[in-house]
């Protein structure tokens, strides 16, 4: 196989990103070696990779510092409404090149590196992945975060600064084995601890009521000690920050442990405070209701609000003197997105604040709370929906689930005095769940302490007001909005698919890159012979390059000309990797040229999601040994499965699974990375797969399946496996081959439960849409035989893809729910005068 272009020697063909000045090359390499040298304290002649990047990082931190100052100053002088982006999860992947790309450092960077002697890919790989999330919901607050600065928004993000993100995977003897993802073991240049901002988080304690108020007393203390990051918007000098909370144990041992000899013990329990911000729970669209996994979503929000509130009632850039004591105004001042339930808590401590702290009367508080809060759902699966138990918040929270009962005292009112008599529908509206274990329903108080609702894809959002959340739309229906969701195309396209970028930028320009809609121009170029060539030859680049990095790494030999056909997103029954196992099956029975990729990460504790990867790597193991077959049909799982994986894979495929049973993703945006990647999507209409086929033209896009009304009418009727294994030959050939140990013959029943789970149990109704769904990739093979015909439909597709850029979803949640006007304004340069 010859060897493509690295990804260096095509950045010096290519002027996406500008030109290197030579007096900034120079500036680079000075700066590169002094970091060397007095930050990192080196040898010149001892010095490791790690340290070549290190030192590249803080060269490059040393141009976002003086930008970071200058936005957070001008914030203050402006005193703008600051928007506050709350997420238990950010899944940030590297920061290095993304930070060159937005600052216009890249080919600077590159040739000062070069004239080194060093190679900027090998410094790349050097980089740890921020993996402080488990898959979509994650990078979507990453992707945001981006287009906050890049709209000049005076945004924070707030989380957790875990010590472990998500876990690595290891795939041995087929199975998953989770290590433990160390990702700080060599520091991060990237953050900045801000001790003087630490604030105390309470828990457990009791509460006391006086004739002035509420006192919560006898609490246990936990610090919470801030991690600020800097987040540089697109080429416009604004950088924002996301703040991660670190949690720490107060200094204060007890002295009468201590006086008992317990000194030891005493100074050993500050771990157990400290466990708060340990390890990410890898749990994706699954509420596990952990006493710890409380503990974070309070101490993530309790920190935050500290910080929102200490911000507005400042006067000035660094300075702590209150100037605002009128909190009627902290609507007009801050605006809280709660991205799913999971900063719910949000919405009882702001009230926890205002009255027992600022004494403010409970409805002055309220009306504050509702106009200041916004709440994102991500999910409609029963299963994930948070429902936390009473004796827990009671324990925990004492005096959070006394204002939980406050709020859900009046909202019941007013349910009765809208709906008199209606028993039924207050039992159904209720904060508190009865029966068994009583629950506190986060979603509900979610709904009921926020003025907007939102869901994150057009289908998802008619769904949750037509069944999930259908009695408080029916209530208020002015709440309820869709926002959906988007990608950012600095990661998604410029930084990692260069090629394609320069190939659309010699077309159109450049200002794509801020404005993705100008893709639409694109449509001038379909029938250009020229752009259709250059188009095939920026995907076969890419295949060529990540056939490379697989023949490296999972010493797989594979086809570049083949189809590259991947599905990879979190595994979960609801997103049916196991459709696509019964076609890669039936594929092989009939063989054609094709490469399946399959990859991510089952939850720990998820069975059936286990079982599933030892399914696809028990099939890859028959299949890509089979003489017969040879490399014509290779099935391949991708370990670890991460975001620096996802932008090497994603601009090589040329076939995107997006096979969900209709009306269960949310939205998806893997599904977008792909379409502005050039590849063609097969997909069910379900999430934002409805909107890409009506951007793309449905046309253009391989539809297969039941839609949502037709899973319900199943629903009514009862869906029966057994009448589709018996009527559809090539199916009950799979379901045999898997349940007679064809793909394990040292354990011929290794798979009954998968089997058995497909014929009597399967929620998500796999072999309904079976049939249809190898029908439709007899229409994928068939027009990948036609070059030509297939490259037109991946530039209509790439075409249609401007909707799906983060900038617009953040657009929308600036005008729409927070009252902020983004603006494309460029921050002068810390070295322009002002």
């Amino acid at each position: 196989m010859s060897k493509p272009l690295s990804d260096h020697d095509r950045k010096k063909q290519i002027s996406v990103r500008g030109l290197a000045g030579v007096e900034n090359v120079a500036d680079l390499k000075k700066n590169f070696n002094r970091h060397l040298h007095f930050t990192l304290v080196k040898d010149r002649n001892v010095s490791t990779k790690r340290d070549y990047y290190f030192a590249l990082a803080h060269t490059v931190r040393d141009h976002l510092v003086g930008r970071w100052f200058r936005t957070q100053q001008s914030y203050y002088e402006k005193d703008p409404k600051r928007v506050y982006y709350l997420s238990l999860e950010f899944y940030m992947g590297r920061t290095l090149q993304n930070t060159m790309v937005n600052l216009a450092l890249e080919n600077a960077c590159d040739e000062a590196v070069y004239q080194l002697g060093l190679d900027m890919e090998e410094l790349q790989e050097m980089e740890e992945d921020a993996g402080l999330g488990n898959g979509g919901l994650g990078r979507l607050a990453a992707c945001f975060l981006d287009s906050m600065a890049s709209l000049g928004l005076a945004a924070y993000g707030y989380g957790i600064r875990y010590e472990f993100g998500i876990f690595n995977q290891k795939i041995s003897s087929g199975w998953q084995v989770e290590e433990a993802d160390d990702w700080l073991r060599y520091g991060n240049p990237w953050e900045k601890a801000r001790p003087e901002y630490m604030h105390p988080v309470h828990f457990y304690g009791r509460t006391e009521h006086h004739p002035d108020g509420v006192k919560w007393v006898d609490t246990q203390v936990v610090l919470a000690l801030p991690y600020d990051t800097p987040v540089p918007g697109y080429r416009n000098n604004i950088v924002n920050t996301m703040r991660l909370w670190s949690a720490k144990a107060p200094c204060e041992f007890s002295l009468k442990d201590f006086n008992v000899g317990g000194y030891i013990q005493a100074v050993l329990d500050r771990n157990l405070a400290e466990n708060i911000s340990r390890v990410l729970y890898p749990n994706d669209n699954f509420f596990e209701g952990k006493e710890l996994r409380l503990k974070q979503e309070y101490f993530v929000v309790a920190a935050t609000l500290q910080d929102i509130i200490r911000r507005f009632k400042a006067s000035k850039f660094g300075s702590r003197d209150i100037v605002r004591t009128d909190f009627s105004t902290l609507p007009d001042k801050v605006a809280i997105q709660l991205n799913d339930t999971h900063p719910a808590l949000a919405i009882p401590e702001l009230m926890r604040v205002l009255i027992d702290e600022e004494k403010l009367p409970w409805e002055k508080a309220w009306d504050i709370c509702i106009k200041t809060c916004a709440y994102t759902n991500h999910t409609v699966l029963p299963e994930a929906l948070e429902r936390w138990p009473i004796d827990l918040f009671q324990t925990l929270l004492p005096r959070h689930l006394e204002i939980i009962y406050e709020i859900n005292r009046r909202h019941l009112e007013r349910v009765s005095s809208l709906y008199p008599g209606d028993v039924d529908r207050m039992r159904r509206m209720s904060l508190i769940e009865e029966g068994g274990q009583k629950r506190v329903n986060m979603a509900h108080l979610c709904i009921v302490g926020s003025h907007a609702v939102n869901g994150v894809a057009r289908i998802h959002s008619d769904i949750l007001k037509a069944t999930v959340f259908k009695d408080f739309y029916e209530m208020d229906p002015h709440k309820f909005q869709n926002k959906t969701n988007g990608i950012t195309p600095r990661r998604w396209l410029v930084m990692c698919n260069p090629g394609l970028a320069e190939v659309i930028a010699e077309r159109i320009g450049e200002d794509f890159i801020r404005d993705l809609d100008q893709l639409k121009k694109l449509h001038d170029f379909f029938n250009d012979e020229s752009f259709i060539r250059d188009i095939a030859k920026v995907k076969q680049e890419n295949k060529l390059k990540f056939a490379v990095h697989l023949e490296e790494h999972y010493k797989v030999k594979i086809n570049p000309n083949s189809m590259f056909d991947v599905q990879v997103k979190r595994i979960h029954e609801y997103k049916r990797q196991l459709l696509n196992c019964l076609h890669i099956i039936t594929f092989y029975n009939l063989s054609d040229d094709y490469v399946l990729l399959n990859s991510s990460q089952a939850a720990p504790g998820y069975h059936t999601a286990k079982m599933i990867i030892r399914l696809i790597t028990a099939i890859g193991e028959v299949v890509n040994n089979d003489p017969v077959v040879g490399d014509r049909l290779k099935v391949i799982f991708l370990e670890n499965y991460r975001v620096t994986l996802a932008e090497k894979a994603i601009p090589a495929a040329d076939l995107s699974e997006q096979i969900s049973t209709a009306g269960t993703e949310a939205s998806g945006t893997g599904n977008m990375k792909f379409m502005l990647n050039g590849a063609l999507t097969i997909g069910t209409m379900d999430g934002a797969n409805v909107e890409m086929a009506e951007e793309a033209g449905e046309g253009n896009i391989f539809i297969f399946g039941m839609r949502v009304e037709d899973v319900e009418a199943m629903d009514a009727k009862g869906y029966n496996a057994s009448e589709f294994y018996n009527r559809i030959p090539e199916l009950k050939q799979a379901i045999d081959q898997i349940a007679g140990g064809f793909f394990s013959p040292k354990q011929p029943d290794l798979f009954k439960d998968i089997v058995n789970m497909l014929m009597h149990h399967d929620r998500f109704k796999v072999f309904a849409d079976y049939e249809d769904y190898i029908k439709c990739q007899e229409k994928v093979s068939a027009l990948y035989k036609k070059p030509k015909e297939w490259t037109k439909k991946v530039i209509l597709n790439i075409a249609g893809s401007g909707k799906f850029s983060s900038d617009r979803t953040i657009s929308q949640y600036a005008r729409e729910i927070w009252g902020v006007e983004p603006t494309l304004e460029k921050l002068a340069a810390p070295d322009d005068p002002k």
